[in-house]
């Protein structure tokens, strides 16, 4: 039987997962990033790791194809280079051929949003699914776009940031340093940042007695009947309905994933998301919107789609 290593690295920490031909994890094993060391000490932690991964798996690197390596930030899929990873604050950084000289195995790279939407196609809530977007609301809007099974990230894959899509021509300010971006106004954190807003123009809401917010706190204090909450998550639904109803106008995918922590809400965010969608796509009056749903595998989802990319580019 084949087998593949995925990596999920983030700006925190990086996750490492021994996946079979089926897609499933049968070892795993994680550790803290800490990128300000320099890519040549992480790559090293990395092959420590997958090591001891292979240990929990009963394999060792002969029985594995090859890696995959799912990073932050604009990728080279070609060279296998990290050109800009601002959260790790690398720059034109070589991870494959790092990581190769330590393994010995071959590595490829790709974004870590792609990676996820592929891990959901490969295993999770888009399995069997062709076209699919997954939409990741956190502290930004990521994400990725699978076409026809494959990653589809544009021209040397510095396409697919789909957070910014310009949804206010002049709007507000994005922490990319452009005007009216998605991410700006659909990301967890504008969600907080407009609950802040609204809480201190009416300072009779349950928003102005729980101290610092965040995304749960808003939800709960809706479901309690908060007008403050209520009207912010309906104009943040609406936010997130624009940029879907503009990729579906675009790529019209089988089905759109909502990942992030707030996708927890389940139908609370899904319903009056897929009400707008359903209400402003071109097709609305001959054709049924896309599915929408939510992700399905979390964490997992970035190592599962880095294994599986690998794989694909034997």
């Amino acid at each position: 039987m084949a087998y593949y290593i995925g990596i999920d690295l983030g700006g925190s920490h990086f996750s490492i997962g021994i996946v079979d031909a089926q897609w499933r994890i049968i070892g795993e094993a994680a550790a803290p990033s800490a990128p300000e060391r320099g890519a040549a000490a992480v790559a090293e932690d990395m092959a420590a790791h997958i090591r001891r991964a292979l240990d929990v798996a009963g394999l060792s690197l002969s029985d594995c194809c090859a890696v995959g390596i799912g990073s932050p930030g604009t990728c080279d899929n070609a060279t296998g280079v990290v050109l800009q990873a601002h959260n790790l604050g690398w720059y034109r950084v070589p991870l494959c051929a790092l990581l190769q000289a330590e393994l010995g195995v071959p590595a490829f790279l790709a974004n870590d949003g792609d990676c996820a939407a592929l891990g959901e196609v490969c295993a999770g809530a888009a399995q069997g699914s062709e076209n699919a977007l997954l939409v990741a609301l956190g502290t930004g809007v990521g994400g990725g776009v699978i076409l026809g099974g494959k990653i589809c990230s544009g021209h040397r894959a510095l396409g697919g940031e789909l957070g910014h899509i310009c949804i206010q021509m002049d709007g507000a300010e994005c922490t990319c340093g452009a005007r009216g971006c998605w991410e700006a106004y659909a990301s967890a954190a504008a969600l907080v940042r407009q609950a802040e807003a609204a809480a201190a123009e009416e300072p009779a809401s349950a928003l102005c007695a729980v101290g610092t917010l965040d995304g749960r706190k808003i939800f709960d204090a809706a479901r309690a009947g908060d007008r403050t909450a209520v009207a912010v998550l309906a104009r943040w639904y609406q936010y997130i309905g624009v940029g879907l109803v503009n990729l579906t106008n675009v790529l019209f995918p089988e089905v759109i994933l909502l990942g992030g922590g707030v996708s927890a809400q389940g139908e609370t965010l899904l319903a009056p998301v897929r009400a707008y969608v359903a209400s402003h796509i071109f097709v609305r009056d001959c054709a049924q919107p896309p599915r929408i749903e939510c992700a399905a595998l979390a964490n997992r989802a970035g190592v599962i789609g880095s294994a599986a990319f690998a794989a694909g580019c034997l």
